[in-house]
């Protein structure tokens, strides 16, 4: 049952690849730009005056991750900056690892980024393990994040969390299609080999610390922050927005009742709408 719900919540998120690749060779140019000793892949669009930074989810990339938010965020009122983190998309090499403190160097990364950009003021945009990143980021650049918005992310992992990535494990159980988008991408080894690694992390995080990501960064979040969350996310049950919001101190809450993991593409009109409202306010 959680292959199949997995599998569907995916979907519309592997099917944008290669039809955004088509439509965007041309018009959205990606480049690279070196960050510490990385040539860190990025996409950088509009001319608006805020700027947000959108961070991909597990194995996501630029394209594959925010098609509807690069394609229809008024790019007039946005300067939108999109990243492949190190190891995914094409910020390779080096391939992806999954040392303990992963998700605080791509935050450092990110940071790095967008100072090697010159822009000193930004706010977040970070999906599922992205809004992890992005939380560690508005911990740690507390003087340079104005907004944050996460969705389908967690501060800690649970032993039911984990189970649940287990049964997914095997790229094998995964639909065809879901399966081949991201071997286009990566290759079925790397693919498989860092999906498989990312799994082990999750179960080192829960034996060895408590199932702590990031929790101590919370309270030292300043920034407005935007919780959202699909009510029938497969991955990330309730209890971790719900916990998210309780620990943010200017967190706010809203909550998808249909909503899946995948919030931003399957309601795309509806969530960049909720984006605009929330950075449109004082």
């Amino acid at each position: 049952m959680i292959s199949l719900r997995f599998n569907k919540l995916f979907r519309n998120r592997c099917s944008l690849y290669k039809k955004k690749l088509i439509r965007h060779s041309s018009t959205e140019k990606q480049t690279k730009i070196k960050v510490n000793n990385i040539e860190i892949n990025y996409l950088k669009v509009g001319n608006g005056p805020q700027t947000l930074l959108l961070l991909p989810g597990t194995l996501g990339s630029i394209f594959t991750d925010f098609k509807p938010q690069i394609d229809t965020l008024n790019r007039e009122k946005y300067t939108i900056v999109a990243w492949d983190p190190p190891g995914y998309g094409f910020s390779r090499p080096p391939d992806r690892n999954f040392p303990p403190e992963y998700f605080y160097n791509d935050a450092d990364y990110a940071i790095s980024l967008m100072k090697s950009l010159q822009i000193d003021k930004y706010s977040l945009l970070g999906w599922s393990d992205g809004g992890i990143t992005a939380l560690i980021m508005a911990s740690k650049a507390v003087d340079r994040v104005e907004k944050l918005i996460v969705w389908g992310s967690n501060a800690y992992v649970t032993e039911k969390d984990v189970e649940l990535y287990e049964k997914i494990r095997d790229i094998e159980n995964w639909s065809p299609r879901m399966r081949q988008q991201f071997i286009e991408l990566y290759g079925k080894t790397y693919f498989s080999d860092t999906w498989n690694a990312w799994v082990d992390y999750f179960q080192i995080v829960l034996k060895e610390n408590g199932g702590d990501i990031c929790r101590e960064a919370l309270s030292k979040i300043n920034a407005p922050t935007l919780i959202l969350h699909g009510a029938q996310d497969p991955l990330v049950p309730m209890e971790h927005p719900v916990y998210l919001h309780k620990k943010i101190k200017y967190g706010s809450l809203k909550i998808y009742p249909e909503g899946k993991h995948n919030i931003h593409l399957r309601y795309a009109e509806l969530f960049n709408s909720e984006v605009d409202d929330f950075l449109a306010k004082d």
